[in-house]
């Protein structure tokens, strides 16, 4: 791959700013040739700044990276990072509230924090108008922080992370990570510990720490900002020296280089825990991120273990089917990486015999090393991957997160370029030979194991006669949307984009989960799930290499209404792909073999489910609340049922597939780089001709009827350090002439961060991690929910405050203007970089279509929003809520929990064993 020298040159600045540097990139995207222009300088008091310019939306992506993680945390200090930036989200000197009120109001997207061994950062994208606020806020945090950071924000953090820890931990496989680290890095190495730290060291957490901190590491200096977006360099210099030019600086650092760790023997570890089946981890310690040799690494590990035809997913899922999931990384770090290869084991299959496949999978690599074709897939997958993250200003692996992070790897911010240079000019004898020397011994294995739970006999020795004698000796910028027709009747609906050279193209049929009522639960699922599991003249690995060859994505899925097939392609391979999509939809083989495999994992699936709160949760709910026999009451997971996956025949996925996967039931959604004239030739050839026999499906979706009372159903997961609270009621549908009130309603009560109930249970109380109210999409009645993770001493006091926010609602706390109007301003202003990629675009159309509304109707919600009234919100909570009807699935502790569910009278309780689930 081609790629340009840097073109640098001096330019005069304003006051505040110290140097600049242009970096002037080609154009757009080229075939060969992907650049992000930027302008970098420096301020005076050391901040260094990026400047991308890209006009297409009026919104600017802002980022802010400081150069500290969990790396530079002091013994016995583990956490510190992290739990510090929480504390940057509750307000600095000169406005002393949380962070989400202002952005919120400002119309920001996207808005986060995140940290990591080596760095922290904290971006969002705004609209234009919206920039001086969001600079003066991520200023005001650098400069004029610490006179805000009281003992009581500090306590209140600290619980919410610690919430956090225990909801990671609680989850299937989620206490490995430690044991990760600790086994692979020595005691003293910056990487022995987890980013999130240990509760012991989060507890003795001080307010002197947390200046300290601040001040050593927050500084300008130590700083990188991003601007990314509707602004230029020249706009944005008097921005950044009028908001950052006055913060002091930080001291000196000292900054750790490489250090990687030498091992020589290979470790093991076995860990017991409550998972359906066992995982292994077998992991190496390998080198920093800017080494070349992390390149061939990462060849390495796709060609072993990403996607299907990744050599050790081939031989252990698909060829052997000894495991369900097979995967490879080399998770890349500033002073070291990891190597990594995770196997699901399949149940009921010996350990130590999915460890010797491993172990050929392996050796044949270090033997033999990867093909010349193995390599050059690699290398396009990965361009396409870049392609698609750099259609966003912002966002995760959008545009300012790349800059940032070339930036602070290695000084460059289009150091991206470099990895693809090493990625054209990488051999398979040089990846052979990088992993001869890192892929050897010195590996740490952990395997997590299923925890078999025993029990207690209830009848004991009478031990009161002493002991036994012993009686022997031993904004919103939507495109325009055109409709045509295809000579067989299906309509085609596109819309244009061409900020990147890719094409997104979906069919839509009108099925869903709902088509399953009736029938065997989870066929819809399966029917997608197979559809690219071999078409046409294609078996199942020769479809996956060819879209990969032609660096195209494909996905199947449903919900509840509809089932729909999309493919992201380059504008450049719209052809080859379209016919892939073609024998998809009209020929997919549904051979026995692929439908035993496939049925193999859809069941582990199932059992996963099984042991995820969420998920239990999920398949309990709706036939309580819609009934038996209800076309939604159906586990929403979409899995199904073991009993009716392991019935599922070949016969019914075929006729599933002729009864709803059809022309007369289908419309056709493109939008991306092209144009109608292009494209509806490959359509009308694809599938203009397109007829099959029959009567297409039909639903009923049936009127369902709200219980007299609620009830509370505890699932007993005896020692789980949380519970989840999940209830439900009916709603009206998606559709609703009142749905907009009824969406702000539910803002102000819960659907936010900064709602009530969230406000309540994490930010007041830090009782949970978050806490949340939503409404499920449907066409028919839809379901109102209520979503709290809590600690286990806090499960009765946080449903009473549950029931006390719904009910405050209807009546004593009525919504109120500054709640209806930040959550209008939220909905509003957010709505300009709603659509900025072709991808969300394309999802709007397709629920446009799905709840029969214009296709563009984003662009009329602003005056929606803007004519709601007080009145409206309460009408929709009159309507909408319900406590006292509300089923509650409570996941828990029983013995720890039951009294404190029954006190809160939700009506009857009841509860259930996991083990009958």
């Amino acid at each position: 791959m081609t790629v340009l020298k840097h073109l640098t040159k001096r330019l005069k600045v304003s006051v505040g700013v110290l140097a600049v540097s242009s970096t002037l990139v080609g154009s757009a995207f080229a075939k060969n040739d992907i650049n992000i222009d930027y302008e970098k300088f420096t301020t005076d008091n050391g901040l260094t700044v990026i400047v991308h310019e890209d006009r297409k939306a009026p919104v600017v992506a802002v980022a802010v990276w400081y150069k500290v993680g969990s790396k530079d945390e002091p013994n016995g200090k583990s956490g510190f990072a992290h739990l510090f930036e929480h504390l940057m989200f509750n307000g600095t000197e000169n406005y002393d509230d949380e962070w989400f009120g202002p952005l919120q109001e400002a119309g920001a997207t996207g808005l986060n924090g995140t940290t990591n061994f080596d760095r922290t950062n904290y971006f969002q994208t705004v609209p234009t108008p919206a920039l001086d606020r969001i600079l003066w806020m991520e200023s005001d945090r650098m400069g004029h922080l610490l006179g805000a950071v009281t003992q009581e924000k500090l306590d209140e953090q600290r619980g919410v992370v610690q919430n956090e820890k225990r909801q990671g931990e609680d989850q299937p496989y989620g206490s490995v990570f430690t044991h990760i680290f600790e086994g692979l890095f020595p005691i003293g190495h910056p990487y022995h510990h987890t980013v999130i730290g240990s509760m012991e060291d989060l507890n003795s957490a001080s307010l002197d720490d947390v200046k300290g901190w601040f001040n050593q590491y927050y500084g300008p200096n130590n700083a990188i900002l991003v601007l990314s977006g509707d602004i230029n360099a020249e706009e944005a210099k008097p921005l950044v020296n009028k908001y950052f030019a006055d913060i002091e600086p930080g001291p000196a650092l000292s900054k750790w280089e490489a250090w990687v760790p030498k091992r020589n023997a290979n470790t093991r570890e076995v860990i017991q825990d409550k998972v359906p089946q066992s995982r292994i981890y077998r992991l190496w310690v390998s080198p920093e991120n800017t080494s070349s040799t992390a390149t061939d690494l990462f060849i390495a590990a796709s060609v072993m273990g990403d996607g299907k035809n990744s050599r050790l997913y081939k031989e252990l899922v698909y060829d052997q089917q000894i495991a369900t999931n097979a995967s490879v990384f080399n998770y890349e770090l500033q002073m070291a990486s990891i190597f990594g290869v995770t196997v699901d084991v399949k149940d009921g299959v010996d350990v130590a015999t999915v460890e010797k496949e491993i172990d050929k999978v392996i050796g044949e690599f270090l033997r033999k090393g990867p093909s010349k074709d193995e390599v050059k897939l690699v290398s396009t997958k990965r361009r396409a991957s870049i392609i698609r993250g750099l259609e966003e200003v912002g966002g995760f692996g959008g545009k300012a997160d790349t800059l940032a992070s070339g930036e602070f790897i290695a000084g460059d911010p289009n150091y991206f370029k470099t990895e693809l240079s090493e990625l054209g000019q990488a051999t398979p004898k040089g990846v052979k030979a990088a992993a001869n020397k890192w892929l050897k011994e010195g590996w740490h294995q952990i395997t997590v194991v299923p925890f078999i739970e025993h029990t207690a006999s209830t009848e004991g020795v009478d031990r009161s006669s002493g002991l036994p004698s012993i009686d022997a000796e031993t904004q919103l910028s939507f495109p325009e949307v055109t409709e045509t027709t295809l000579s067989n009747g299906v309509k085609v609906v596109f819309a244009k984009r061409s900020t990147v050279p890719l094409v997104n193209v979906a069919v839509q049929f009108d099925a869903g989960y709902a088509a399953d009522a009736g029938g065997k639960l989870g066929l819809a699922s399966f029917t997608t799930q197979m559809l690219d599991e071999g078409a046409g003249k294609y078996d199942a690995l020769e479809l996956a290499a060819e879209l990969e060859q032609l660096g195209t994505d494909l996905n199947a899925g449903s919900n509840l209404d509809t089932t729909t097939v999309t493919m992201s392609m380059l504008t450049e391979n719209m052809e080859p792909s379209l016919a892939l999509m073609g024998d998809i939809l009209k020929s997919p083989t549904f051979k026995e073999e692929e439908i035993e495999r496939q049925r193999a994992l859809i069941l582990s699936n199932i059992a996963q489910q099984k042991t995820r709160p969420v998920s239990i949760a999920l398949t309990l709910l709706p036939p309580l609340i819609y009934g038996e026999g209800h076309a939604y009451g159906i586990p929403f997971t979409g899995t199904g049922t073991e009993q009716d996956v392991q019935a599922i025949t070949r016969d019914d996925l075929v006729n599933f597939k002729n009864t709803w996967l059809r022309p007369d039931n289908a419309t056709i959604f493109v939008v991306g780089d092209t144009t109608l004239g292009a494209i509806k030739p490959m359509l009308e050839k694809e599938f203009g001709k397109w007829k099959v026999e029959g009567s297409k499906g039909a639903k009923q979706i049936a009127e369902a009827s709200m219980p007299e009372q609620g009830q509370a159903i505890i699932i007993d997961r005896p020692g789980a350090q949380q519970s989840l609270i999940l209830a439900a009621h009916l709603a009206p549908p998606t559709g609703a002439d009142n749905n907009i009130a009824i969406n702000a309603m539910n803002l102000t009560l819960g659907g936010a961060f900064t709602a009530r109930v969230n406000m309540n249970l994490r930010e007041d109380k830090s009782w949970s991690y978050g806490a949340y109210t939503f409404l499920q999409d449907a066409r028919g009645q839809r379901p109102f929910m209520v979503y709290a993770p809590v600690q286990t001493d806090k499960t009765g006091p946080s449903l009473l405050e549950l029931k006390k926010e719904l009910n405050a609602y209807l009546g004593e706390k009525p919504p109120m203007a500054n709640e209806l109007e930040r959550a209008r301003l939220d909905e509003v202003r957010s709505l300009p970089g709603q659509f900025e990629t072709a991808n969300a675009v394309l999802y709007s159309l397709l629920s446009s279509e799905r709840f029969n509304r214009q296709y563009n109707y984003p662009e009329s919600l602003v005056e929606k929003y803007n004519s709601l009234s007080l009145d409206d919100l309460s009408n929709a909570a009159k309507e909408v809520l319900h406590p006292e009807k509300l089923t509650w699935i409570i996941i828990g502790d029983a013995e720890k929990i039951k009294a404190e569910v029954e006190a809160a009278q939700l009506g009857p309780v009841s509860v259930q064993s996991m083990n009958s689930l």
